[in-house]
């Protein structure tokens, strides 16, 4: 057995025209969950906490990952999936969301009172009212 080659930790990039070479050295980087190390190394304590939970892990959350077996490391890249889905979902839907459309209606009764137009504000304050908006 002394004659094994032993592969290195980090591949080398081989230069190419299409950068395959780079896609491979991700992948690779990737199987042996390299960005998995760094991600949870930049983690707090209190976010590993909650990921093992996410997870539905009861390891230590001070343990290096690359002390966990590969079904836990899994387990761990895909509760980071979920959660960060979930949380790009929340922000997409806090992006998108429209003022409510009595929003505009209450402008235009602010400026009729502003214009000392008691009629015209109570118009519009009946619409919000009766729920028309």
């Amino acid at each position: 057995m002394s004659n094994v080659a032993h592969l290195p930790l980090t591949p080398r990039v081989q230069p190419d025209r299409a950068g395959f070479g780079e896609l491979r050295a991700e992948l690779h980087s990737r199987v042996a969950d390299q960005d998995l190390v760094d991600v949870w190394a930049n983690l707090p304590h209190a976010e590993r906490r909650l990921v093992l939970k996410s997870a539905g892990l009861k390891e230590d959350a001070t343990q290096q990952i690359s002390q966990l077996a590969k079904p836990a490391r899994d387990a761990i890249r895909a509760a980071i999936h979920r959660m960060s889905d979930y949380a790009n979902s929340l922000k997409d839907q806090l992006r998108n969301r429209a003022q409510h459309p009595s929003c505009e209606l209450a402008s235009h009764a602010r400026q009729a009172i502003a214009e000392g137009n008691t009629k015209a504000a109570l118009h519009w304050l009946s619409l919000i009212e009766k729920g028309v908006a």
